[in-house]
């Protein structure tokens, strides 16, 4: 696992006296993680075994163990769960693992315009709590301060903060806690309806910052609902949308995974390519000084050359791995946490170097709040003796 970026509340994993690192840094421990993410403030990596690992700011219980001792907080360490675990995502102060038997725990809070929200109606929990006990979940994502859950009958449930319209369940005005019916209907796992048709089925689910992605499992449409300020989800109004739409800049193409930042988009399709859409300040589409906002799915010239097998956002940053275990960065350089040595910013992908990424190859990234997250493993070299 490698680090990069800010870590004032431990994040980096590096122990209680590193807080800044401009570079990809090595975390020591653990050589058998098979995924990563990266919150607000925090981490959460999976092992092989299935055993859950935390490390970061615990202010809101987003660790899910007790940090009582002094530094447990900044090196990884492992969360107590009942059964082994196949996936693990992140928000801003809350943490979510999906069982291999379809169970879901989650722990820490939501928050909104208000502050904290917490996690269940019983408020912040510390410890991981079961989620949507009567469905066989198979895939869970996370955006900052939302959570969405796809059924193994292909339905899509949302829970958490709706005020940018990221539950794609309740209407403007009940939105907020503020209404009669309080925050109730938005912290309770509750089923998304579309309208077109409640038979739809959906195979994959995405969660950006503000905003929620869900894949049609016959046609292979993009359903989207959420904050749209810059065109982020790729409909061509800039208005908050609190139902689910197609978003027809998807159309034509299998998508593998998306990512989305505060006010941008980075998808990557099946043939290994990268494409943007959104708010191009700061870099963060990597379409050059010159771009303009993206309205729909572009393509990134600077690196369509090269196959991709994954990519990732931060909140103004995106990132992109090749099929070669090389990292590409671009966007907001502020904190460091585009991992190429200095506080700037980057208009077009930069390949992101150091001593730590020697010999190894890069197979997953994860963009956090003011940090950034890699999976490495050792690359593999042919013995010139053999054969």
């Amino acid at each position: 696992m490698l680090t990069f970026g800010q870590g004032d509340f431990g994040q980096l994993g590096l122990g209680e006296e590193i807080t800044e690192k401009t570079r990809p840094a090595a975390i020591p421990t653990y050589q058998d993680i098979i995924a990563i993410t990266a919150g607000g403030m925090h981490n959460v990596c999976l092992r092989k075994t299935g055993e859950v690992l935390t490390f970061g700011c615990n202010d809101d219980g987003a660790l899910g163990r007790n940090t009582s001792k002094e530094g447990s907080e900044t090196v990884p360490l492992p969360v107590e769960l009942p059964g082994k675990v196949i996936q693990v995502t992140a928000g801003d102060s809350h943490t979510a693992a999906l069982l291999e038997d379809g169970r879901v725990f989650a722990w820490g809070t939501f928050r909104d315009t208000h502050g904290s929200m917490g996690l269940t109606l019983n408020g912040t929990e510390r410890d991981p709590i079961q989620i949507l006990p009567n469905e066989k979940i198979v895939k869970v994502a996370s955006g900052n301060d939302h959570l969405v859950l796809l059924s193994e009958n292909g339905r899509v449930y949302t829970c958490g903060c709706g005020e940018q319209g990221q539950l794609g369940r309740v209407a403007a005005r009940t939105a907020t806690r503020n209404t009669r019916q309080g925050k109730g209907p938005l912290l309770t796992p509750g089923v998304v309806e579309f309208k077109i048709s409640k038979k739809l089925k959906f195979d994959n689910i995405w969660a950006g910052n503000f905003c929620t992605f869900a894949r049609e499992h016959k046609k292979g449409d993009i359903y989207v609902f959420g904050l749209n300020n810059f065109n982020q989800i790729g409909l061509k109004d800039r208005e908050i949308h609190f139902h689910p739409q197609v978003s027809k800049t998807f159309s034509g193409k299998e998508w593998k995974h998306i990512s989305s930042g505060e006010h941008h988009t980075v998808a990557l399709d099946s043939e290994g390519q990268v494409f943007v859409m959104g708010r191009k300040e700061y870099g963060r589409l990597g379409l050059g000084a010159n771009c303009s906002d993206a309205e729909e799915l572009t393509l990134v010239p600077a690196i369509s050359s090269i196959k991709y097998i994954d990519v990732g956002t931060g909140s103004r940053e995106s990132f992109a791995v090749t099929e070669t275990g090389e990292l590409y960065a671009w966007g907001m350089g502020t904190n460091g946490n585009l991992g190429t040595g200095d506080g700037e910013d980057v208009e077009e992908p930069a390949l992101v170097k150091g001593k730590q990424l020697d010999g190894k190859t890069v197979v997953r990234i994860s963009g956090g709040g003011q940090h950034t997250l890699a999976l490495a493993t050792m690359r593999l070299v042919k013995d010139k003796t053999a054969g």
